[in-house]
């Protein structure tokens, strides 16, 4: 029987729970990520900024601890406080790593820099993160475009805001007979975007009408922006079956979808990270090569829905 690749909705993934919250005055957000069955997962962090907590659970040289939650959020380092609130909540819910004394939610995170979109001074903090990991328990909710951790993501920033253009958190996945792939991405890159090679968002023009080149921009700049102020994090999830490393490995072929829709990308001044996940209550066994490549085409298409999903607000 031949195979059938077809694109499924991410919501369709067994064994992940999306919630969001956002402050839509100050331009902020949460997405938390939540794994019913627990999860094995590694990380990828080509970017020379990343503001994330707790990611060295993830290394492949520590214990192999199953992971309970993913936070993507706004606010920096600043908004790294929601995963208190996303940990009193799994508590609360009897969901963690059991000490023998404590239970001990695994939850890593990872934040994208908006504090120059919206509010500086207002960022996520544990009352929004408990919001959105309430959400993640009760429904299943993967919006695209301007919520959550994507409320506040812009693109094309290497010559200030006023030539930026919005984008946000973007999601898809595939489905290979029994094995499942899926992305989910906060866009908030210094560079352009591009789809299948044509630029579909990033550096506008002075007339605000057509587009500029990010690239072009950074070869004549004699200083570079300042680093960390930009961030492309995302996710890819499957049911197949792997260990961390080997979900680090998946992580990294992904990459190759950044390389191929954003540019510049993976500079000093971005934060960019992706997680691999493996999660399902019924894992299926798949090679390491087609999970990785089809975990690429994903990205890929994630990106180009935060895009599209943005501008319909």
């Amino acid at each position: 029987m031949k195979s059938e690749l077809k694109r499924i909705p991410f919501s369709t993934l067994e064994g992940v729970m999306v919630g969001n919250a956002q402050d839509d005055d100050a331009k902020t957000g949460v997405t938390v990520l939540y794994f019913p069955h627990t999860a094995s997962a590694g990380v990828d962090i080509s970017g020379g900024g990343p503001a994330s907590r707790e990611t060295p659970v993830l290394d492949p040289m520590c214990n192999n601890t199953p992971l309970n939650a993913l936070v993507f959020a706004g606010g920096s380092a600043y908004g790294l406080e929601a995963s208190s609130g996303v940990m009193e909540c799994l508590e609360q819910h009897g969901i963690g790593y059991d000490t023998g004394y404590a239970l001990v939610p695994i939850v890593v995170q990872s934040d994208i820099y908006d504090l120059s979109y919206g509010s500086a001074s207002i960022r996520p903090d544990k009352a929004m993160g408990r919001l959105a990991c309430s959400k993640a328990l009760k429904k299943n909710d993967p919006r695209s475009g301007n919520v959550g951790a994507g409320t506040g993501a812009t693109v094309g920033k290497i010559l200030g805001m006023e030539r930026a253009q919005k984008s946000g958190i973007g999601y898809a996945a595939y489905q290979l007979d029994n094995l499942v792939v899926g992305a989910v991405v906060v866009v908030n890159a210094l560079g352009d975007i591009y789809h299948h090679g044509k630029k579909i968002a990033g550096l506008t023009n002075e007339d605000h009408i057509g587009f500029a080149d990010s690239a072009t921009e950074l070869f004549r700049k004699i200083q570079s922006p300042q680093p960390g102020t930009n961030t492309t994090i995302g996710a890819v999830i499957t049911n197949a079956r792997f260990n961390n490393t080997q979900m680090r490995k998946i992580a990294s072929m992904a990459r190759n979808a950044f390389a191929r829709c954003i540019r510049p990308v993976g500079t000093m001044f971005d934060g960019d990270t992706i997680y691999g996940i493996s999660t399902s209550p019924h894992p299926v066994e798949a090679d390491i090569n087609i999970v990785g490549t089809l975990a690429s085409d994903a990205m890929e298409d994630a990106i180009a829905d935060a895009i599209r999903e943005s501008r319909k607000d």
